[in-house]
């Protein structure tokens, strides 16, 4: 153990607030789980708490081996594995099956393992580093829409295309995780605007052809519209029942909260320890628990920024940015949702949530994040030494 902190490398207060934010995250989802205890009939509430430590402990070991990787090798690493996530998101979309009622096929049985891997967060995490490939590329140089339609926007519509039928709020936060990245690198405004064009008359045509069928997409379309009309007409409907009970759990908690595991409302939330999780710690540790959290991830925020800022390449700089705002936005979508500022998204919070993929998927960008804060590190050892006279004649001798 000992040797495995004094390898640890990168931006030691990322370390810290994701440390926090998993230490956190034990109470609720334990709290929560009495839930899935119940449904699945046993009652066995532990053997839940068990399962989220092992998808942290399996977390961290993705970000302490992801860590270590030189960030350049994810140039070429993005290459590759983006025709990989497309034939898993194709996969996905014939094979895909529910997870603990949720009705959106996004998730694929892994063979021999007995796990559940939801395809789409990988594809984020992958066509985000790819996407920072392609502009670091491209910085400084005078391009045309035409020339980059191919190698950058190409791919990007693939992925959403093959994600949007499944998951909707996933391909709407990837899209614009995708402007926001290409605007900051550069990319001419005029051009961008062509392509958020196209994106919303895609996303019409997909609404109209699925609204002629019968079949899912019709189904997933009408929910999708269910939601919007639930959000923005206050009615009080069987669709928005989550909501209703979340706003329930955030008024019963106050300032100081009922206390840990005494939530109510745990109880009738369907996704109380992943989807809903924020509602349920407001309800047991108040406000001033909701507040630290949000604090965590601000923090987590502006260590983003300062490891993004401190990188001695346009690649680095654009590589920590495009993975590390999806989780932050991500998060700020969750608690949105849970006090209704926000239509239903089944968007987790990074970290906290229960859940296998989100949290390895979380560690993996946090993993790529702080490989470029430990390059930045090494860099400056490597001048701290040649700097040092006697550092050099120890290394002579």
């Amino acid at each position: 153990m000992q040797q495995i902190v004094k390898n640890i490398k990168g931006d030691r207060l990322i370390w810290a607030i994701v440390a926090l934010l998993a230490i956190v995250s034990f109470l609720p989802v334990y709290s929560a789980a009495s839930n899935l205890a119940y449904r699945a009939g046993d009652g066995n509430t532990f053997a839940f708490f068990v399962r989220h430590f092992m998808h942290l402990f399996l977390g961290f070991a993705i970000m302490y081996a992801v860590h270590k990787i030189p960030y350049r090798y994810f140039r070429g690493l993005s290459l590759i594995m983006i025709p990989v996530v497309m034939v898993l998101l194709g996969l996905t979309m014939i094979q895909g099956h529910t997870v603990e009622g949720a009705s959106a096929s996004r998730w694929i049985q892994i063979p021999f393992v007995g796990v559940s891997f939801q395809t789409s967060t990988f594809a984020s995490v992958v066509l985000m580093v790819y996407v920072a490939r392609y502009m670091s590329k491209i910085k400084d140089k005078v391009i045309t829409f035409r020339e980059s339609l191919l190698p950058l926007w190409l791919p990007v519509f693939l992925v959403l295309v093959m994600i949007l039928p499944s998951n909707f709020s996933t391909a709407a936060i990837l899209f614009l995780m995708v402007s926001i990245l290409v605007f900051i690198g550069g990319y001419p405004i005029r051009y961008l605007g062509i392509v958020i064009g196209l994106g919303i008359m895609a996303l019409v045509l997909f609404i109209m052809f699925a609204k002629l069928t019968k079949g899912p997409l019709h189904v997933k379309v009408t929910t999708w519209e269910n939601r919007i009309k639930n959000y923005s007409n206050d009615d009080d409907t069987e669709a928005d029942y989550q909501i209703e009970k979340a706003k329930i759990a955030i008024a019963s908690g106050g300032i100081k909260g009922v206390g840990p595991g005494k939530s109510i409302q745990k109880n009738f939330l369907p996704q109380s320890s992943s989807d809903f999780i924020f509602a349920i710690i407001i309800e047991e540790y108040g406000l001033l628990g909701g507040i630290f959290i949000m604090i965590l991830y601000m923090w987590l925020l502006f260590r983003i920024v300062i490891v993004s800022q401190k990188s001695d390449t346009i690649f680095g700089k654009l590589l920590v940015l495009g993975v590390g705002l999806p989780i932050v936005f991500q998060a700020l979508i969750n608690m949105a949702v849970a006090v209704e500022l926000f239509p239903v998204t089944g968007q987790t919070l990074p970290l906290i949530s229960s859940g296998g993929t989100s949290i390895w998927m979380t560690c993996l960008a946090i993993g790529i994040i702080l490989s470029v804060s430990a390059h930045r590190q090494d860099i400056k050892e490597q001048e701290k030494n040649e700097d040092n006279p006697l550092e050099i004649l120890s290394e002579a001798i």
